[in-house]
């Protein structure tokens, strides 16, 4: 995947509006659009660090799909793709996933005390 389809990606992801992105990062609304509406459209290196930043990944994230080092505030790729398809579930499925995962989390503090 290309620029574009990262940029419409990571949106999706954070449930951010293309208006609150170009307020969060400082680009422009339509230039933001430009990039998610032109095959080609790519920002300027001040604006995919100012655009990156407010989605919480890397530039090189936003550019190649791949990333090196994890920006720490985002979540890790894993985890992308449990939310992404936890939002598919219905709301019985949805709570059943939620219970396993605190039902683990309880296993593993308790097997790290002893």
């Amino acid at each position: 995947m290309g620029f574009k389809e990262n940029l419409k990606s990571e949106l999706v992801f954070s449930g951010m509006l293309v208006k609150e992105l170009a307020a969060l990062s400082g680009v422009n609304k339509r230039t933001i659009d430009n990039y998610l509406n032109n095959h080609n459209s790519m920002p300027l290196a001040d604006a995919a660090v100012r655009i990156a930043t407010a989605l919480g990944v890397t530039v090189e994230y936003l550019i190649t799909g791949h990333e090196q080092e994890r920006n720490p505030s985002s979540p890790l790729p894993d985890s992308r793709v449990v939310l992404k398809n936890l939002e598919t579930l219905n709301k019985r499925d949805r709570r059943i996933v939620l219970n396993l995962i605190k039902s683990l989390k309880e296993m593993e503090e308790s097997d790290k005390k002893g």
